[in-house]
């Protein structure tokens, strides 16, 4: 089992940053492929970033790519994902999730194994 733990969530202007961490603790060992995803009211779970078994860096291109970067510390076992330059429509609650296989579709949720409980994120105009 993979216990996954978000922090770094709030309300912040129009504008400004935040950095979201993800720890991880328990068989982390197993772990390949770390996910964000975001929901916000009465809208399905959307891709965010991920960070690939293969080291790759990927991001939702039409909504958050060039300003959020997602990055790893393997010593602290933990994820982080650097938002910039935030909108109003990035307002949501933020997930991370795990995958312990070899996914190739790194944006679909059905492949993470494990997820977080999610840490809210209030963007103000």
């Amino acid at each position: 089992q993979v216990q996954l733990v978000e922090s770094g969530g709030g309300l912040v202007q129009a504008g400004g940053s935040l950095r979201l961490s993800c720890a991880a603790s328990g068989r982390t060992v197993g772990v390949r492929s770390m996910g964000w995803f975001r929901q916000a009211p009465g809208k399905e779970r959307e891709f965010v970033a991920a960070l690939t078994w293969s080291g790759d860096r990927l991001y939702d291109a039409d909504s958050v790519e060039g300003r959020f970067t997602i990055s790893r510390d393997n010593a602290k076992k933990t994820t982080y994902l650097q938002m910039n330059s935030l909108k109003p429509e990035d307002t949501a609650v933020y997930y991370c999730a795990a995958d312990v296989g070899y996914s190739s579709d790194f944006r679909a949720p059905n492949v993470y194994d494990y997820w977080g409980q999610g840490t809210q994120v209030t963007v103000s105009s």
